[in-house]
């Protein structure tokens, strides 16, 4: 009986923190989803009035029960060239995250190695200034050299927004790569150069997956760049968007079909590596 008395009280606390536990994740779980469901409506809606026929969208109260059509994704395909616009986001997006991590991960190592706090801050500044303020004189520059409606007018343009991203991504990988294997590596005679490429780079392939990742999808949904610097033979897929908004009409269900496929590849593309870009950015996330 003493046994079983003792026993007691220890298997109530034991349901007592699994209780807390639980509650603590349930309310973990419910912020979670209050924070992301204005989000979710958000796109719930726009696909929702992908599928709806002009009357439909405008009545009042909204329609949940309707039947669908597909003549909204018809209208896209046959007023824009999407395929061709499609090829031409994945060409500057591509080629402009290539290149960031090309300029950007020798940045980061530079910074995280020898602390350059001052070069840390003027990229920060330019990752925090609106890319609005750049358009105006990349513009004047790209007319004078003829450039305007180029591939590679648009994929340094959209190194504003893929390499300073992946420098502030990396600088904390590469900070958490031990300095003990980087002087092993120099005393068997590697280069600089060869330390990073053989040692730092491998050790912080995780950040650099999350960074190509994430520069990958804020390249591709960019906007502003591609309207001004670009013609019909370079332009991107978010440009379909406003193809439907004119003086005349509002076209909504061309506007919100659009909307969903120019969405839909970095969605496909995030549910395929949502496995890696957690594992990159927690890694980065974790010190010591």
């Amino acid at each position: 009986m003493t046994r079983m008395a003792a026993v007691a009280p220890h298997q109530q606390r034991i349901r007592s923190r699994m209780y807390q536990r639980a509650l603590s994740q349930g309310a973990f779980y419910v912020a979670v989803l209050l924070v992301i469901s204005p989000f979710m409506f958000v796109f719930f809606w726009m696909v929702l009035s992908s599928v709806k026929t002009g009357v439909d969208q405008t009545a009042w109260p909204p329609l949940f029960v309707f039947a669908p059509t597909l003549d909204n994704y018809a209208q896209v395909f046959r007023r824009v060239p999407f395929l061709a616009y499609a090829m031409n986001s994945l060409v500057v997006s591509v080629g402009a995250t290539g290149l960031g991590l090309l300029f950007g991960l020798p940045c980061a190592y530079s910074i995280a190695r020898w602390k350059q706090s001052k070069l840390a801050v003027a990229i920060l500044v330019s990752r925090i200034v609106p890319w609005i303020s750049f358009l105006i004189p990349w513009y004047l520059m790209f007319s004078l050299i003829g450039m305007i409606d180029t591939y590679l007018a648009l994929i340094v343009t959209h190194l504003i927004i893929t390499m300073p991203f992946a420098i502030w991504i990396m600088i904390s990988f590469f900070e958490d790569v031990p300095v003990e294997l980087e002087e092993a590596a120099l005393i068997d005679g590697c280069s600089r150069l060869g330390v990073f490429l053989r040692v730092a780079a491998p050790i912080a392939s995780p950040g650099i997956i999350a960074s190509a990742i994430l520069s990958l999808i804020f390249s591709w949904n960019n906007f502003i760049f591609s309207l001004i610097l670009s013609g019909d033979k370079t332009m991107t897929l978010p440009v379909t968007v406003f193809r439907f908004m004119t003086y005349e009409e509002l076209n909504w269900g061309g506007v919100t079909a659009a909307a969903v496929l120019v969405a839909l590849p970095v969605l496909l593309l995030t549910f395929v590596i949502q496995r890696y870009l957690v594992k990159g950015l927690a890694l980065g996330g974790v010190k010591g």
